[in-house]
């Protein structure tokens, strides 16, 4: 069955910006939550699980580039340990960010 975020995750509001993504639990450096973006050509798509994550100078996160033949796609990976009920962070590299 079709779920658009992991199960070890859940969108909540945030400090951040608006609503972000949050564990339910203890999250392992390392842990590959999916795709978070697909570029094709120009065009960038985001996933569900690329709509609701925020930018950080500190990020817990990190986006993975993976190329294929006619795509790139981007999954996003835990960069340290996460706590239960920590929102996820990424630094953004696709949007300007203003300050």
């Amino acid at each position: 069955m079709y779920s658009p975020l992991p199960k070890e995750l859940t969108i909540q509001k945030s400090k951040i910006q608006g609503l972000g993504l949050f564990t339910k639990y203890f999250i392992p450096h390392g842990t590959n939550f999916g795709m978070t973006h697909l570029k094709l050509g120009s065009d960038i798509i985001r996933t569900p699980l690329g709509g609701f994550i925020n930018h950080s100078e500190n990020p817990n996160c990190e986006k993975i580039k993976l190329q294929g033949n006619n795509y790139t796609k981007y999954n996003l990976v835990a960069i340290k340990d996460i706590k239960a009920w920590e929102e996820l962070t990424c630094e953004y590299t696709f949007y300007k960010i203003e300050k």
